[in-house]
């Protein structure tokens, strides 16, 4: 086995969840491709004094049975689930990647009604236990990040095992000023966007819920978001593929929509499932100093250095702005010159220009101060 794999597996159970002797940690993983890790984690698990429990799944199968599925299927599933999560301290999720797309062709009717069904145990996984959600590297994704398998994994193991302590340290001068922050003013390529943030506790991302991560994350007041922005990343939501999303905000509310790649229509109808998924749920900025371009992934696209991610759908009970919804997608825009540049201001200061901070006291979060 890859050194590199046992590692991650010992940061992942020592300092991601933190896992206790005699906890009991729930290891979720997707695809074969994705079993060393697994393998992994139980020996670091057992090594740490926990219980560890596992669950082995294929997305080709998981599509097998989603083609068909009913709602009794599902709520028994959901019953077993969160009786089963309940019983846990800590989970670990991740898969294998073979085709991102494997979900295309199922009726959207059956993944939005697991996603309903199936919401109790997530809520109750993200509130009660210490969780930590990753990918393993495969050439699917060494494809979509266009780069060889080998440089891939290379690329993949350096990010995520960063010094992921250093990066929390510097984090804490963003999250006071945030803290301290009511407007926020962004521009950019086709954005011209302000809401407030004022009250949303700001929160920091260093490696404990998501590897990689490299984040700091709060939620707009709800209905005070106004204005336009154009994300310039690509984005993938129940396989279907979006490019040059423009949204147009009036008192909080998605008033139109556009896209120049999907379809108007696909991006209203994720965008009706509720109320909730046409307001904004969080606003984050990215600071991963090792990510720097998107790869249809949205683990490491939120998490590139010089970007922020407008989130349509369900807020985050550790920064809640009372948005409830099906939906939580995670829409990213890159701000460095490659990209088209772009500011953002707090309170009418400027804090970062083109995807570097200006400001003396968050120079530290700049990539170059981070490795």
């Amino acid at each position: 086995m890859d050194p590199r794999v046992r590692q991650l597996a010992k940061n992942l159970i020592g300092y991601s969840v933190g896992l206790k002797p005699g906890e009991k940690v729930l290891i979720r993983a997707a695809n074969a491709g994705a079993f060393p890790l697994a393998e992994a984690l139980v020996e670091a698990a057992y090594e740490a004094g926990g219980l560890p429990f596992c669950e082995l799944a294929d997305v080709r199968i998981v599509r097998a049975l989603m083609m068909r599925v009913t709602a009794e299927q599902l709520e028994l599933e959901e019953k077993l689930g969160l009786e089963k999560i309940k019983e846990m301290q800590a989970f670990i999720g991740f898969t294998a990647p073979e085709n991102q797309f494997e979900t295309i062709g199922i009726p959207s009717e059956n993944m939005r009604r697991a996603s309903k069904i199936g919401k109790p145990s997530l809520d109750h996984r993200v509130k009660h236990t210490k969780w930590c959600i990753l990918r393993y590297p495969t050439p699917a994704m060494a494809q979509a990040a266009e780069m060889s398998s080998e440089a891939f994994e290379d690329f993949f193991y350096n990010v995520c095992l960063l010094d992921y302590a250093k990066m929390s340290r510097a984090m804490d001068s963003l999250v006071a000023l945030m803290n301290k922050t009511d407007k926020v003013h962004i521009c950019g390529q086709r954005t011209n966007l302000t809401f407030s943030i004022k009250g949303i506790p700001a929160i920091k991302c260093d490696g404990r819920y998501n590897v990689p991560d490299g984040e700091i994350f709060a939620a707009p007041v709800r209905d005070s978001v106004n204005g336009s922005i154009y994300f310039t990343a690509p984005t993938i939501y129940e396989s279907k593929r979006f490019g040059g999303i423009h949204l147009h905000f009036l008192n909080g509310q998605i008033q139109k929509v556009t896209c120049e790649q999907g379809t108007e229509k696909e991006l209203n109808e994720i965008l009706d499932r509720d109320e909730g998924a046409r307001y904004v749920g969080e606003f984050a900025i990215g600071v991963n100093p090792l990510i720097n371009k998107p790869m249809l992934n949205i683990l490491f696209d939120e998490k590139i250095a010089g970007s922020f991610h407008f989130t349509p759908g369900q807020c985050y009970d550790d920064a809640p702005n009372g948005n409830d919804s099906q939906i939580h997608w995670d829409m990213v825009c890159i701000q460095t010159p490659e990209y088209g540049g772009g500011e953002i201001y707090f309170d009418e200061r400027l804090v970062r220009k083109d995807g570097r901070f200006v400001l003396p006291e968050l120079e530290v979060l700049n990539p170059e101060n981070l490795l």
